[in-house]
């Protein structure tokens, strides 16, 4: 489970991704505002990461955007840092581009193989616990594993619209502009559906090499 602070953030999320999507290669220039149509998360086992994904809508285009939260600057990760938040009970976060962070790469290949579910969202706040609703069901396709291979480091190369994170013989495909058409992958691939969205729409595929 994800636990989920009533805080305040500055910035927020969307404002710091307001000022990086622009920079990224695979996002089309749009003067649409941008509005986050949804977002899941994964369990980090050692509960010290926040794993989030934004689907976030600029005019026509979906775009998928997983990010990190750490209470620290990740070693070696510089490219991959979106910006940094205060946070008003955790202090100071870093937000990572979640496709440069090993903890991530973990969560994603344990979902995509295995058929790891997306965390339950709690909220704190005044001393009660409860549970968010989901604004994003996801779906893994494909046989799942028994047994996760283990992920030792990691090399992320983004090339037209796709992230590819390799570590060993496992190659994790993250899209960026998502297909709303319906495409499928026969082999290990991750859906996702939202308000709005009730097609799946594939988000991530996997593959051993």
């Amino acid at each position: 489970m994800a636990i989920v602070y009533a805080a305040q953030l500055r910035p927020s999320k969307m404002e710091l991704l307001a000022l990086w999507l622009p920079q990224q290669p695979w996002f089309v220039a749009s003067e649409e505002e941008l509005v986050r149509l949804g977002s899941f998360r994964f369990d980090d086992p050692a509960g010290e990461v926040g794993v989030e994904t934004q689907l976030v809508g600029a005019g026509k285009n979906v775009y998928h955007v997983p990010m990190t939260y750490r209470g620290a600057p990740l070693e070696g990760a510089e490219e991959f840092l979106i910006g940094t938040m205060d946070h008003s009970v955790l202090g100071d976060r870093w937000a990572y581009d979640a496709t440069g962070d090993p903890v991530y790469a973990a969560t994603l290949a344990a979902a995509l193989l295995a058929g790891a579910p997306q965390a339950v969202q709690l909220r704190e706040a005044d001393g009660e616990t409860t549970v968010i609703q989901e604004t994003s069901t996801i779906t893994a396709t494909g046989i799942p594993l028994e047994k996760v291979p283990a992920l030792g480091a990691i090399a992320t190369v983004t090339k037209a619209g796709v992230s590819t994170i390799s570590s060993g013989n496992l190659e994790l495909r993250v899209l960026r502009e998502l297909d709303l058409g319906g495409v499928t992958t026969p082999g290990y691939g991750l859906t996702a559906v939202w308000e709005g969205q009730q097609s799946p729409v594939l988000i991530a595929t996997a593959a051993i090499l």
